[in-house]
């Protein structure tokens, strides 16, 4: 009898170890080639597009309705990160929009036309509105932190993926990206009496697949006045 409840919690110990390993986060990047190619996830036909109720930047035309996904399940619609029944995919304030959303479409007030941020993949995290830029050169501009690529090829698009800077006007114009590829967005800011954004990136140098101190840390500015908004790299150690 001692040796069947020996095996039963050898059993139980070896289950929760298994359990435990499929826990470990994964790699953001995975190489399977020594080259660096591009993938794009698997659209999930079980997601059920979705917009949020158009929001309206304080002294800007636009309004910019989020759109994100909810889950069928049969059993009615479900918010696929909360059990509860939900139909919002987007959080707003201070001059923010934040949420895991597959795009964002624009429409000038006064007019009937709806317009996307863009035809490909994407996964936008937060879009934030440079509201003291504006109100200083006039000119109304979108930055963004989103996923454009599922880099660690588990087939789907989601926040284990590397995050990328972009920038656009305030009605989706112009969407560029400033991060480079393979390369994790660290932070941003503005300088605003220089009317500059700069931004840090990480670069997986040793292709472990994991960002960390022995990775090369990248540093960027963009005149946000250069109408190419061309990136700077600039080197302050």
């Amino acid at each position: 009898m001692k040796i069947y409840f020996l095996y039963i919690a050898l059993f139980f110990v070896g289950l929760f170890s298994s359990c435990k390993k499929e826990e470990v986060e994964k790699p953001k990047v995975t190489y399977e080639t020594t080259s660096k190619v591009k993938t794009q996830a698997v659209v999930d036909t079980n997601q059920i597009e979705v917009a949020d109720l158009p929001i309206n930047m304080e002294g800007t035309n636009v309004l910019i309705h989020p759109i994100g996904v909810i889950s069928g399940n049969g059993k009615g619609i479900k918010s696929s990160s909360d059990s509860e029944e939900s139909f919002t995919v987007s959080n707003y304030g201070e001059y923010q929009i934040t949420g895991y959303l597959k795009n964002l479409k624009f429409q000038e007030i006064g007019k009937d036309t709806i317009y996307a941020l863009t035809d490909k993949q994407i996964l936008i995290e937060t879009a934030t509105y440079l509201k003291t830029f504006a109100d200083k050169s006039k000119q109304q501009l979108l930055v963004y932190s989103l996923a454009d690529m599922d880099t660690n090829k588990d087939g789907k698009l989601d926040s284990n993926d590397i995050k990328s800077l972009y920038i656009s006007t305030i009605s989706g114009q112009k969407f560029t990206k400033l991060s480079a590829d393979f390369q994790e967005l660290v932070d941003w800011k503005i300088i605003e009496s220089k009317n500059l954004l700069y931004f840090r990136t990480i670069e997986d140098t040793n292709k472990n697949g994991e960002f960390d101190a022995k990775d090369s840390l990248q540093y960027h500015f963009v005149n946000l006045l250069d109408k190419d908004w061309k990136v700077t790299r600039y080197n302050p150690i």
